[in-house]
């Protein structure tokens, strides 16, 4: 075989495919294009918007009790959310990769149901089930438990609307865990919460914390839902995006932007360290 014919002939490991559109940097900067006009470019609006009255302004406007009261209900919220949701959905996934059961293909799609419908939906179902006029509601506040209208309405909607967050991440590595190794601690005299708690859950760990944390970013700008069964009583019920959403419609962007600014700090740092435990998984 000649050298003109060896230079000519593709190399191994790469298949002959159409030329790319634009060329490879074309592609990458119509990407980085998209992105910075769609997240960075408001993001940067927001900031400047939030700090246009400089430091102490911005200070200022989230050390006002209203909106102090605000970001810490959505962090408390948040956060109880974030643990439910850790317990709960593991629990889920569990059930749903280790066990056959009627029902178990409509369990499953009841799980996305809340990525599928508006938030605002699910506040009105929680009003349908649990407000004051329902039976349900009626029976609770009989018993001294008032839900709607209550800071338990704000982390019953979060619990909805982030519910498929730990399952999904948890049960593509709970596929990937072969039953046998519980079996075989259980030969071993192990109990079956012991061989979940040696064997399973050390390698579930970064999903389940990868999934609580995207779930409490989500939870943190949560409105459609909240808004409908929060009452949005100020230093009660009153949460830091419903706070956002009142502080622009009174005329005073300025505080609306440094709320908004605060939480998508948060929520940035959260992704960091989402990131962290994806990457721990991957190299685990």
């Amino acid at each position: 075989m000649s050298a003109t014919t060896l230079a000519s002939a593709p190399r191994p490991g790469r298949l002959p495919g159409p030329p790319v559109p634009w060329g490879r940097h074309g592609l990458r900067a119509a990407a980085a294009t998209y992105l910075v006009l769609m997240v960075a470019l408001p993001v940067a609006v927001v900031a400047r918007s939030g700090l246009s009255g400089g430091i102490d302004a911005f200070v200022r406007a989230l050390w006002h009790p209203v909106a102090r009261a605000a970001l810490l209900l959505t962090l408390e919220s948040a956060a109880v959310m974030a643990l439910v949701n850790a317990f709960m959905g593991t629990l889920t996934a569990y059930v749903l990769v280790r066990y056959r059961f009627p029902g178990r293909r409509l369990l499953n799609l009841l799980i996305d149901l809340p990525f599928a419908i508006p938030t605002l939906v699910a506040g009105l179902m929680l009003v349908v089930l649990l407000g004051p006029g329902a039976p349900l509601g009626r029976s609770l506040e009989s018993a001294g438990l008032r839900v709607v209208y209550a800071p338990a309405s704000i982390v019953l909607c979060l619990l909805f609307v982030t519910l498929p967050f730990v399952v999904r991440a948890v049960e593509p590595v709970l596929r990937e865990l072969d039953p046998a190794e519980e079996e075989a601690a259980r030969t071993l005299g192990a109990s079956d919460i012991t061989a979940f708690r040696r064997v399973v859950l050390p390698a579930l760990t970064p999903a389940i914390l990868s999934g609580a944390l995207l779930s409490f970013s989500r939870a943190l700008g949560e409105f459609g839902s909240i808004v409908v069964v929060a009452g949005n009583i100020p230093r009660r019920t009153l949460t830091a995006a419903v706070f956002v959403f009142g502080e622009v419609e009174s005329g005073n962007p300025q505080a609306a932007s440094a709320m908004a600014l605060v939480l998508i700090t948060i929520s940035f740092a959260v992704l960091v360290l989402v990131d962290a435990f994806s990457r721990k998984r991957v190299h685990a």
